[in-house]
């Protein structure tokens, strides 16, 4: 498994195009060939992992805790309910059914802040079973939030803190938002209906402090040992980027463009950096923020030298 690659597909056929851009995102889900968006996930999820069969592509990718099995294997997903993003989450519930065995019970479909958005996204064609937990008890337990964060503890959502969560699966949505974030929003971000967002509008470089810090603590990236500051055992398993539809604006507003773009990697601010500056920097014409940007890889270790391909996506 290389953590640090990339894979992006951009792919005309995974939508039908129209003269204009349909600001409904129901309208723009009719346009969406799911069994051409299927296939080029299962695509995408050899890229990291190096093969090119998919099977055993997922099953590298999702690894169930040790001591437990399949079934018992409890499974968040962070969907984006701002759209409708029906034709991801569909596909990659069926792969952990279907592919690698986990049971329908125990996948949990959550948005923690905006649940009531739910309602008007069009979950059909799930497994049979699968929970569409909206708030999940809410962003309502107390964790410890590491620096460079200054506030110490926030509040998150219960399953992660105390640890019922396995698997964490992030799907974004490729939209614009404040130059404190680089000017966009995708998957770190997302998390900001993971953990409480109020910190993350604070003044100054405090949002993005508040960004940084919460996608360091185990309920994102799994259990940490104490003394070596290593992750014993990775909880966000993927990181998946829907632009099949984008925008430089956002993050209420719809989108401008129709790309047929995916991108799809396990490390969340390497995801993030390489759709910033190679996808939406320059084949799109929207420049990050550059200071907030390299931050993102800054803080977690990282530079644009430790990246595969020269610091380029990995395109299909």
């Amino acid at each position: 498994m290389d953590n640090l690659r990339v894979v992006g597909i951009t792919d005309p056929k995974m939508t039908q195009r129209l003269e204009k851009v349909p600001r409904s995102w129901a309208e723009q889900e009719k346009l969406v060939n799911t069994k051409v968006v299927g296939e080029n996930i299962d695509k995408m999820a050899c890229g990291p992992v190096n093969t090119r069969d998919s099977k055993e592509a997922w099953s590298a990718i999702f690894v169930k805790p040790p001591f437990k099995s399949c079934l018992d294997t409890v499974i968040a997903i962070k969907p984006n309910c701002l759209g409708q993003q029906q034709h991801t989450h569909t596909k990659l519930c069926h792969v952990l059914t279907d592919i690698l065995g986990a049971d329908p019970c125990n996948i949990h479909i959550y948005y923690a802040h905006h649940g009531m958005r739910m309602g008007s996204t069009p979950f059909q064609g799930l497994p049979k079973g699968v929970n569409l937990a909206v708030y999940w008890d809410g962003i309502t337990a107390n964790t410890s939030v590491p620096p460079p964060w200054q506030g110490k503890q926030s509040n998150c959502l219960g399953p992660l803190v105390f640890g019922t969560v396995d698997i964490l699966i992030n799907i974004s949505m490729c939209k614009g938002h404040s130059p404190l974030f680089g000017n966009f929003t995708m998957a770190m971000k997302k998390h900001f209906g993971t953990f409480s967002p109020g910190p993350g509008h604070g003044r100054g470089e405090s949002g993005l402090d508040y960004l940084l810090a919460i996608n360091q603590t185990p309920e994102i990236l799994g259990k940490i040992n104490a003394k070596t500051g290593n992750v014993l055992y990775p909880r966000q398993h993927l990181c998946l980027v829907d632009a099949l539809w984008a925008g430089e604006s956002g993050p209420w507003l719809g989108p401008s463009h129709q790309t047929n773009f995916l991108a799809m990697g396990v490390f969340s601010p390497v995801v993030d950096y390489l759709v910033a500056t190679q996808f939406r920097g320059q084949q799109m014409g929207w420049p990050p923020n550059m200071d907030a940007t390299r931050r993102m890889l800054s803080a977690f270790g990282c530079s644009k030298n430790d990246l595969p391909y020269g610091g380029q996506i990995f395109q299909l």
